[in-house]
């Protein structure tokens, strides 16, 4: 495939914009031009969206269902959040603003290329998911929110990815509550039926919320009947990785043989505390007890303040040299819309869509989505979303 012509179609009604494009993929190899004429279908179409978004996006979902155009990619001068995750949404694969970016669109070209050529090799290997481990420095943090909530804005942003739940409270675990859900199947089954837990065994018996999220909720009961072990959770979280492009626990706060194999396994730890001294304390003895075990490794652990309030008495910066580690992200203090969800059994999109809180999470998303890119080096789509 390295050697092919990739197709290039452009729908620009902007007259300077069409022809920066034109030049910009004249000096780029391995791209064609087709004919404005032209009823072939196209690898890549550029597209200019106007006003009519709703009609245009349906468009854009028509041309990749039929084939008529196997990627897009579109500019606009409208630059608004809701505009850039409607075109994530419809299946763009990048967005340009106006004025013309010439670096911003020949990357995403180049990138684009690299992709195509690096299908064959892809599509030999199973997929290899990522796993997003919630664990709070102390019970009451808010763990159960915020995986709730960024297992769905993860399925919202971003509808190519697929995205699983798994509470792993096992004595106490709560999502079905937060999602007003009852599910026929839980953690029981699986420690059940361990060695038939494959990808269709383990789809049969998930529930499928309407946020596209799959979930496996903990035992209801405490009769003493779940005995799982860490070699069922490692064979679990294997075919987790493989079904699914994010997996998002719920990991309370206890360190147990089960605990342990999932914070080996994960790609990312994200330890929930609120600024308070008792929180901090616990963090910098996890820290402390993640080093001396030798993993997880720094990189993958991220620290989220939660309910975070700028008037707080312990600062952010004060926070980072108590526990010699850097904040990754603040998720706002909203106690009236986050009760609002739970006694409701909603997710915070559905009650407030535009709140900070929802806000904050959508963020933390975002930063997933973009498979763990450092912050500095945020280019394209979604650096754009993110703003």
């Amino acid at each position: 495939m390295s050697g092919e012509m990739i197709s290039v179609r452009l729908e620009i009604n902007n007259p300077r914009v069409r022809g920066e494009i034109e030049n910009i993929l004249s000096s780029t190899a391995g791209f064609h031009l087709q004919a404005s004429d032209s009823s072939e279908a196209c690898d890549l179409l550029i597209l200019e969206i106007g006003e009519d978004l709703k009609q245009e996006f349906q468009l854009i979902r028509s041309l990749q269902s039929t084939g008529a155009a196997k990627a897009i990619f579109l500019t606009s001068p409208r630059l608004e959040p809701n505009v850039l995750i409607e075109a994530l949404r419809a299946g763009a694969k990048e967005f340009f603003s106006q004025p013309i970016k010439g670096e911003e669109v020949r990357n995403a070209l180049l990138k684009f290329k690299e992709g195509r050529m690096e299908i064959p090799s892809k599509t030999e290997k199973k997929k290899r998911g990522k796993i997003i481990h919630l664990m709070g420095s102390k019970g009451g943090v808010g763990v159960t929110t915020l995986a709730v909530n960024l297992a769905a804005s993860l399925a919202q942003l971003d509808p190519s990815q697929s995205v699983a739940l798994v509470d792993m409270n096992l004595a106490f675990g709560e999502i079905p509550i937060f999602l007003d859900i009852k599910s026929s199947f839980d953690w029981a089954e699986l420690v059940k039926n361990a060695s038939r837990v494959d990808s269709t065994f383990l789809k049969s018996i998930l529930f499928k919320h309407p946020s596209r999220v799959s979930v496996l909720p903990s035992p209801a009961g405490l009769d003493g009947e779940v005995q799982a072990t860490p070699e069922i959770i490692r064979k679990l979280l294997g075919v987790m990785q493989e079904t699914f492009d994010f997996t998002v626990i719920d990991g309370g706060q206890s360190i147990d043989d089960l605990s342990l194999k999932i914070l080996q396994m994960a790609d990312q730890v994200m330890l929930v505390a609120i600024l308070n001294l008792p929180c901090l304390t616990n963090i910098k003895r996890l820290l402390w007890t993640f080093q001396r075990m030798g993993f997880p490794a720094k990189e993958k652990v991220k620290i989220i303040v939660n309910r975070y309030q700028k008037n707080s008495m312990i600062s952010l910066k004060e926070a980072e040299q108590s526990i010699n580690h850097e904040i990754f992200r603040q998720i706002p203090n909203d106690f009236h819309t986050t009760m609002a969800a739970i006694n409701q059994g909603k997710i915070l999109s559905q009650v407030d869509g535009h709140s900070e809180i929802q806000k904050g999470i959508r963020d933390l998303a975002v930063s997933l989505l973009q498979r763990g890119r450092p912050e500095k080096e945020k280019t394209g789509f979604w650096s754009k979303i993110a703003r």
